[in-house]
């Protein structure tokens, strides 16, 4: 028996210490908004917090967590920078097919919690390991932007050399 603290709350689990923490939390806690993605720590899909840094939740053994506090995507919310990345994300449109996007959410979070004002060169190293199939790279550094400074940002389409 294990016990976790997830979202504020803490949380028992009868589970193999090896189990790792993607399926807990979504198995047996109920909180399926962490998604699983390759399985083997690159695309970013399963990413959570611990103790306010992003963690792939997929390849992480249960045991390892010790007396850490998990945050998932049904939590960040509630933290002023989760707030603002997620009040951008709707703002912008972010979301295409969503999949990905949990884990965005957490990656840029973190990225906000330890860079206040993040560069593009910043925010390119947070998201890397973040995958998204859909392609909205764009669209996710200009949600990062607005989240940081509060400014709405438009995106720029480019046509023909000129931007409109």
């Amino acid at each position: 028996m294990v016990t976790l603290r997830v979202n504020g709350e803490d949380r028992q689990a009868d589970v193999p210490p090896d189990m790792p923490l993607l399926w807990v939390l979504r198995d047996v806690v109920g909180l399926t908004g962490t998604k699983f993605g390759c399985g083997i720590a690159q695309c970013g899909a399963c990413t959570v917090h611990l103790d306010g840094q992003p963690v792939r939740s997929c390849q992480l053994p249960v045991s390892a967590v010790g007396d850490r506090a998990i945050t998932t995507i049904e939590g960040i919310g509630s933290t002023a920078e989760g707030a603002k990345v997620q009040q951008a994300w709707l703002a912008l449109d972010v979301v295409q097919c969503g999949y990905c996007q949990s884990g965005q959410i957490m990656s840029a979070t973190a990225l906000l919690a330890r860079t206040p004002n993040p560069s593009d060169h910043d925010i390119d190293a947070a998201m890397a390991g973040n995958i998204c199939r859909c392609g909205t790279y764009v669209r996710i550094r200009e949600a990062i932007k607005q989240a940081a400074t509060g400014e709405v940002h438009g995106l720029q389409v480019v046509v023909d050399g000129s931007t409109t």
